[in-house]
C-alpha cells in the first residue's frame, strides 16, 4: 500500500519535485511507526473504560495480551501510515521538509489515533462493537472511509488552505494553469498496487478467516472475506469507468490519471461499507463515487484551491460519500455477520434503503461531521503554527528551481527536462550567490 502511494505520488508531481515526494513517503513510514508505536496505538486501543482516547499500551507495554498481540499492532500501523500519505499528497511540491515531520509525528500519534479509538475501540462512543453503542447501532467503517481518508483528507485541506496553491498554478486572473504530473507510467503503476493492497485492508480487516456462521452450514467469515474483496473490485472499477466517460464529455479526451483517481475514489467510498453491503450496491456506490470527485475537483478550480494529487477531493469526498452511502444501503444480514459473527438472534440496525431505519445513517453522518470537526481542531492550528514559525512553505525561488535540487540535493533523474535548471545542488547554490 505505501509503495502504490509512493509510485501514484512521485508519477503525479513535476519531475523536479519527485525526490521530495519519495523521501516524504519514506518519512510518513518510518516517523509513522515511532510515533504509532510510543503513543499511537495506545489512544487508539488502550483504556476500555475511556470512550474517548485509549491510556495505556504505550510503547507496546502489556503487549501481548489476551485481547492483542504484535500482529494486530502491525495491521493497525499500516493504516496510520497510510493516513500521513494522504496529507502528504495535498502539500507536495510546496512544502519544507521539516514541516513534513513534525506534522506526520503529530498526525500519525495522536490526531489519527483518537477518531481510531471512537470507531474501532470496543470502548469507543461511536463504535458498533460497544456495549451500548449509539442509537442502537455506532457507525459502519469497517476499514476506515472515514477513519483513515477522510482523516487524511481534512489534514491535507487545511495544510493545502494554509500554504496556497503553487506558484504558477492559477494566473494574476485566477485562472488555472496546467501544472500535470510527469509520468502517467508511475501513477498507473501505483494504482494497481494500491488496488491489491485494498485487498489487505478491506477483506482483512476482518482479522480472522476460520470463523463459521451458526446460522448456515457453509458459510463464515470466508464468505464475507470474498464478498468484500468483490465489492471492492466492483466499487472500483464502476468508479473508474464514470471517470472515463464524464470527463470524456467535460475535457473532450480519454485520460488515464483521471481514471486512476476515479478508481481509488470508488475504493475509498465502498470503504467504509464493503463488508455489509451487495455487489450491486457497490455498483451504485463507485456511479456516485465518481461524479462526487468530478464534481469537487471542479469546484476546487472554481475557489482557487490547489491540492496536486486531488487528495483532499479524493478521499475527503469520497470518504464522506462512502459514509452516507453505508447507512443507506448496508444489509441486516451481513451487518451481523461483521459485527456479531453471524449470530442467530441479534437484531442490528441497518441501511435505511433497506429497511433498517434511521439509526445507523445517523451514525454515518455524525462520524463524517466529528471527523472534520476534530481534525480541524488539530491540524489546523499545527499548519498555522508551522506557517508562522515559517517552517511551512519553501520560498518561491526554491519552489521554481525545485524541492529537489534545493533541498536533497539534485534531481531523481540524471537527465532533467528542464535544461535550463541547475543540475546539482552545487549549481544551484553557485546561482543563489549571484542573485
Amino acid at each position: 500500500m505505501q509503495l502504490g502511494f509512493a509510485m501514484l505520488c512521485a508519477g503525479s508531481v513535476r519531475a523536479k519535485n519527485a525526490m521530495n515526494i519519495m523521501l516524504t513517503n519514506v518519512v510518513d513510514a518510518v516517523v509513522g511507526s515511532i510515533s504509532y508505536y510510543l503513543f499511537g496505538f495506545a489512544f487508539a486501543f488502550g483504556d476500555t473504560s475511556n470512550p474517548f482516547i485509549g491510556t495505556n499500551f504505550f510503547a507496546l507495554k502489556d503487549i501481548p495480551n489476551n485481547s492483542f498481540d504484535y500482529s494486530f499492532f502491525l495491521y493497525q500501523w499500516a493504516f496510520a501510515i497510510a493516513v500521513a500519505g494522504i496529507t502528504s499528497g495535498s502539500i507536495a511540491e510546496r512544502t519544507q521538509f521539516s514541516a513534513y515531520l513534525v506534522f506526520s509525528f503529530f498526525l500519525t500519534g495522536f490526531v489519527y489515533p483518537v477518531v481510531v479509538h471512537w470507531v474501532w475501540s470496543s470502548s469507543g462512543w461511536l463504535s458498533p462493537s460497544s456495549s451500548s453503542p449509539l442509537f442502537a447501532s455506532g457507525a459502519i467503517d469497517f476499514a476506515g472511509s472515514g477513519v483513515v481518508h477522510m482523516v487524511g483528507a481534512v489534514a491535507g485541506l487545511w495544510g493545502s488552505l494554509i500554504e496556497g496553491p503553487r506558484v504558477g498554478r492559477f494566473d494574476a486572473f485566477g485562472n488555472p494553469m496546467p501544472m500535470r504530473g510527469h509520468n502517467a507510467t508511475l501513477v498507473v503503476l501505483g494504482t494497481f498496487l494500491l488496488w491489491f493492497g485494498w485487498f489487505g485492508f478491506n477483506p482483512g480487516s476482518f482479522d480472522k478467516i476460520l470463523v463459521a456462521y451458526p446460522s448456515t452450514t457453509n458459510q463464515g467469515n470466508w464468505t464475507a472475506i470474498g464478498r468484500t474483496a468483490v465489492t471492492t473490485t466492483l466499487a472500483g472499477s464502476t468508479a473508474g469507468i464514470v471517470t472515463l466517460f464524464g470527463r470524456r464529455l467535460l475535457v473532450g479526451h480519454w485520460d488515464a490519471l483521471d481514471v486512476c483517481n476515479g478508481l481509488l475514489g470508488g475504493f475509498v467510498a465502498i470503504t467504509s461499507g464493503c463488508s455489509v453491503v451487495e455487489p450491486w450496491a457497490a455498483i451504485v456506490c463507485g456511479f456516485f463515487a465518481a461524479w462526487v470527485l468530478i464534481a469537487l475537483n471542479i469546484l476546487a478550480v472554481k475557489l482557487n484551491f490547489d491540492d496536486p494529487l486531488e487528495a483532499t477531493q479524493l478521499h475527503g469526498g469520497c470518504g464522506a460519500w462512502g459514509l452516507i452511502f453505508t447507512g443507506l444501503f448496508a444489509k441486516e444480514e451481513f451487518v451481523v455477520q461483521a459485527y456479531d459473527a453471524g449470530e442467530t438472534g441479534v437484531v442490528r440496525p441497518y441501511g435505511l434503503f433497506m429497511g433498517g431505519g434511521w439509526g445507523l445513517l445517523g451514525c454515518q453522518v455524525i462520524e463524517v461531521l466529528v471527523i472534520v470537526c476534530w481534525v480541524s481542531a488539530t491540524m489546523g492550528p499545527i499548519f498555522y503554527a508551522l506557517h508562522r514559525l515559517m517552517i511551512l512553505r519553501i520560498s518561491a525561488e526554491e519552489e521554481i528551481a525545485g524541492v529537489d535540487i534545493s533541498s536533497h540535493g539534485g534531481y531523481a533523474y540524471s537527465s532533467h527536462q528542464d535544461v535550463d535548471q541547475p543540475r546539482f545542488y552545487a549549481d544551484y547554490m553557485r546561482m543563489q550567490d549571484q542573485s
